[in-house]
């Protein structure tokens, strides 16, 4: 019973790690893309929050929409300032930046 409550706790410290883990990698994604310059976690400074993002894209087809907006731009969904394109981002660095977004 020991044994397997101490393999159930480090199971899970391994899960734990492996997930902040994959949201250090994507803020540094981010930050790599400039993204950061205009968006921060849960306040507008340019752009919108990534949790007001995500609230707003919560859905079905949220993903294949942020990745969308991410790569080609946009404008009027939150305000005058428009999304400008990012065509240097990939449609993997942008389905992996949508999928961070959407996590908040």
């Amino acid at each position: 019973m020991k044994l397997t409550t101490i393999s159930s706790i480090a199971v899970a410290a391994g899960l734990l790690f492996g997930v902040v883990q994959g949201a250090q990698a994507s803020e540094a994604l981010a930050r790599s893309k400039n993204c950061l310059s205009c968006h921060t976690v849960d306040k507008r400074v340019v752009g919108p929050s990534y949790k007001d993002i995500a609230a707003r894209y919560k859905g079905k087809s949220a993903e294949a929409a942020l990745v969308q907006k991410i790569r080609q731009g946009g404008s009027g969904s939150f305000g005058a300032v428009p999304m400008p394109p990012n065509p240097n981002v990939s449609e993997a660095d942008a389905r992996t930046l949508a999928k961070w977004i959407l996590s908040f």
